[in-house]
């Protein structure tokens, strides 16, 4: 969610209601305690502070340690500490899932953090190299052994990327292994979906790419959960699209408003028929009131796609 888990992403959803906790996008442990210009904004927990957790990734044990110092200032819900990006630039430097190629080095590093915050403290990983449930499972009790809170899995390797379906079922197992709450990510293409696994053998569902492209997700699943289709809020995609950008602009800086946009419409616009279209003229835009302009004029040639329910929404629309 690299680009994506921001402030107007937050802002968006909590447009439709919102969910439970937001994670935010990768905050470098060493720009972070360095000062960086635009570690303000990574950290900008807006605009419900007390439901973000602030997820740190780096390679220094004593610069996460320094980093979750800062953060343990902020009102927040808690820091995460992220041990399964599988990025090979974030590997190359020893963080993200390469962390768990080595279990006596990484309980090390909690036993680190863990003195440094108060606020609660996860982890979110990989299977690890292989998907082997031993070896997880070890893994994550020396975690839990050194004050870790909570695990996030994302039941791939990490060299699958998304090639092949989560693993759920290492879920179920690794939960039934802790003594800490097992949450689950991975594969979820709908508000229905998000409710199956929400009541199957986990402690809550994270969901990533899903809430980009159908930001109103929560609150289908809300409303599903409670058989109350009447509360199911109204989809405008134009609107959405061009909120998100009005968000956008608000709260980040200039220099991150191509990519961040970019990364936003490469999933949002799944929803268009022609979304692929879309996506190309958007890519080709030096400004967001150059994509402001796109978007108007697909809708005014397209005005049946306004309504998510007429829409390609993988959710089965609204």
């Amino acid at each position: 969610m690299a680009e994506l888990s921001h402030r107007a992403l937050r802002e968006l959803i909590e447009n439709f209601g919102g969910c439970d906790e937001y994670f935010t996008e990768m905050i470098s442990a060493g720009a972070l305690i360095g000062g960086g210009p635009f570690e303000a904004y990574y950290i900008d927990g807006g605009p419900c502070p007390s439901r973000v957790v602030y997820q740190l990734v780096g390679a220094d044990p004593r610069q996460i340690a320094a980093a979750a110092a800062l953060l343990d200032r902020q009102d927040c819900a808690g820091i995460d500490l992220n041990m399964g990006c599988a990025a090979p630039a974030i590997v190359r430097l020893g963080a993200g899932v390469r962390w768990m190629a080595d279990p006596d080095k990484a309980a090390a590093l909690i036993a680190l953090v863990r003195p440094r915050t108060r606020k609660r403290l996860s982890v979110k990983l990989r299977l690890g190299m292989e998907a082997d449930i031993d070896y997880l499972v070890k893994f994550c009790r020396r975690l839990e052994d050194e004050g870790v809170d909570f695990i996030t899995l994302h039941p791939r390797t990490a060299r699958e990327k998304f090639r092949r379906t989560a693993r759920w079922d290492f879920v179920g197992a690794l939960r039934q292994s802790l003594h800490i709450p097992v949450a689950g990510n991975g594969d979820i293409t709908d508000a229905a979906g998000l409710l199956r696994r929400a009541a199957g053998d986990c402690d809550g569902v994270m969901i990533g790419r899903l809430a980009v492209r159908a930001p109103w997700v929560f609150a289908q699943a809300r409303a599903m959960e409670k058989e109350r289709t009447s509360e199911l809020p109204e989809i405008n995609l134009e609107e959405t699209a061009l909120r998100f950008l009005e968000l956008l602009s608000r709260h980040q800086p200039p220099e991150f408003h191509l990519s961040r946009a970019r990364r936003f419409f490469g999933c949002f616009c799944d929803n268009l028929i022609w979304g692929n279209y879309v996506k190309t003229l958007l890519g080709r835009e030096t400004g967001l009131a150059g994509m402001e302009r796109i978007l108007s004029a697909y809708f005014e040639e397209h005005p049946e796609e306004r309504s998510a329910s007429k829409a390609i929404t993988g959710s089965g629309g609204i």
